[in-house]
């Protein structure tokens, strides 16, 4: 039997078919844009990455003494809280004033939060700092990878979705390179959290070049102006196709202002936690993304420096610069494949991996001899079960990498136009919020538990998450947005997702049939 989705019924031609306008070679225009605007992600993966060598080398910079384990907690945890908050602000405003707004504001705030760090002499200023500094960072991560998932052609959405997750990455490498190039450097701590505000401010001077989201510029009424970034976005089509994708935007952004007319955010929130698809989609998503955040893989990138100190290695940020060039490498991939291969088959396919790693990681601490009390390493040189450690904490960044780090930003599709920028808000949200538990946590459940203890805990916590995927996450790659809105409308949509693409390639099929019959044979 043959599913459509419900908006099949928007006047497009036989001979187009479903959305046929998805087939289009798209030019570089759309490309460019995602790739501008994925500059934003370089703001966190920069900022996760920094912290970890500002971490060791701010010696008795602030308040004249060396920071506690409690206070290399707070500094590094405010971040997390202050993305927390500054993701619920753009939630709220999105909608309203546009998704470039909000990019800017993040901008603005990411540099002036930077430039307060890099003046710090106490731990209350840093404070503060890394408290604006997630403002921007949580404004600016919940925004793009909508704002891009709205503009990106469907057959490689996940691919320019994945290109926020490249500048993620690709931010935490170059802030490992800073922070080993200004490690010996006087103060080099300042170079290296001030050099932060570059990413911002070449992202803000690059904006203005960059169009609206043209599902944003229909919901404001500006059919023109979508028009033509629609135009642009798929370079050949032909006059017809570009009419048709206006009208399929445009329908299902009418359907989503009947719903949400004259309803407050409130009503709105209430009603993704209340409607079954919504909250499915809301539970699916959100769910990714703590089960990528709660695997501990920020600790790494929070306390890299700290953990490969505390196993031997002399020069620590070296080798975090390491594990992030795997990290990144691996987003590459992740980018590349998981468009053709899915984004489920990849999940399933890594997520198991990850565990395995952080189990072998737990298992090798218990053979290296460190004080739990105050986390330091009792033995001068860097064991076989370090080097272990080190082996296996790349495992885990290798499918950690390839599969759900990159993945979970994804998810921003499962929501329909109507609960888009609020499911998108929770979303980051529950990102920022096991950040918070993960980076406030990690050094003292080294202490409690010990290390091994704590590497067992993420480890249990990958294997639970692979059963939920397997379960509860449904395929969606290939799929326009306003198909994944009906996939929710049945469960968690995992054998009907996989009938809705089953019956695009089918209609795809037949399409390239009917147009070979139509070819005339000889003259």
């Amino acid at each position: 039997m043959r599913i459509l989705p419900s908006t099949a019924h928007i006047e497009v031609s036989e001979q187009d078919g479903v959305d046929s306008i998805e087939n289009v070679n798209t030019g570089p225009f759309v490309w460019l844009v995602a790739g501008a605007a994925s500059i934003a992600g370089s703001l966190f993966g920069y900022d996760t990455g920094i912290i970890s060598a500002v971490l060791v080398y701010l010696g008795t910079d602030l308040n004249h003494h060396t920071a506690s384990a409690n206070e290399k907690e707070l500094i590094t945890s405010l971040c997390s809280g202050g993305a927390f908050i500054g993701a619920i602000i753009a939630g709220l405003t999105a909608d309203n004033y546009g998704r470039k707004r909000a990019i800017y504001a993040g901008c603005c705030l990411f540099t002036i939060g930077a430039l307060i760090q890099a003046t710090s002499y106490t731990i209350s200023q840093m404070a503060v700092g890394r408290l604006i500094v997630g403002f921007g960072v949580g404004s600016a991560a919940m925004v793009v990878p909508m704002y891009i998932a709205e503009i990106a052609p469907t057959k490689v959405r996940g691919r320019m979705i994945g290109l926020n997750n490249m500048s993620i990455t690709g931010g935490q490498v170059i802030s490992y390179g800073i922070g080993a190039a200004f490690a010996h450097v006087t103060h080099g701590w300042r170079y290296m959290v001030g050099l932060g505000a570059v990413p911002a401010i070449i992202l803000a001077c690059i904006l203005p070049f960059c169009p609206e989201s043209p599902r944003q510029l229909i919901y404001h009424g500006k059919i023109e102006e979508a028009t033509r970034v629609i135009q642009r976005i798929y370079k050949q089509a032909s006059p017809e196709q570009v009419r048709a994708k206006v009208a399929l935007i445009a329908a299902a952004t009418e359907e989503s202002k009947a719903l949400n007319e004259n309803e407050s955010r409130w009503v709105k929130v209430k009603k993704l936690h209340t409607n079954p698809a919504y909250f499915r989609a809301l539970v699916c998503a959100c769910g990714l993304m703590v089960i990528s955040q709660m695997s501990g893989f920020n600790t790494l990138m929070y306390y890299s420096s700290t953990l490969f100190a505390l196993v031997g290695f002399s020069n620590p940020v070296a080798v975090g610069l390491v594990v992030a060039s795997v990290n990144f490498i691996m987003t590459w991939v992740n980018m590349m494949t998981v468009d053709p291969i899915g984004r489920r088959r990849v999940l399933i396919c890594t997520v198991w991996g990850m565990s395995a790693g952080l189990l072998a990681v737990a298992v090798a601490f218990h053979f290296i001899p460190v004080n739990t009390h105050t986390l330091v390493l009792e033995a001068t040189t860097v064991s076989a079960p370090a080097i272990v450690v080190l082996v296996f904490i790349i495992w885990f960044v290798f499918f950690y990498g390839v599969s759900v780090g990159n993945t979970a930003w994804m998810s921003t599709d499962f929501f329909p136009m109507e609960v888009r920028a609020m499911g998108t808000m929770f979303l980051t949200c529950s990102c920022w919020g096991s950040n918070i538990i993960v980076s406030s946590t990690f050094l003292t459940m080294m202490k409690s538990m010990t290390p091994s203890g704590a590497f067992g805990f993420y480890a249990a916590i990958c294997g639970i998450g692979w059963v939920l995927i397997y379960f509860f996450y449904p395929e969606v790659s290939g799929l326009t947005l306003e198909e994944i809105g009906e996939v929710f409308q049945h469960g968690f949509g995992v054998s009907y997702a996989r009938q809705l693409r089953n019956d695009r390639k089918d209609i795809i099929v037949e399409r390239l049939r009917s147009n070979e019959m139509s070819i005339p044979v000889g003259h």
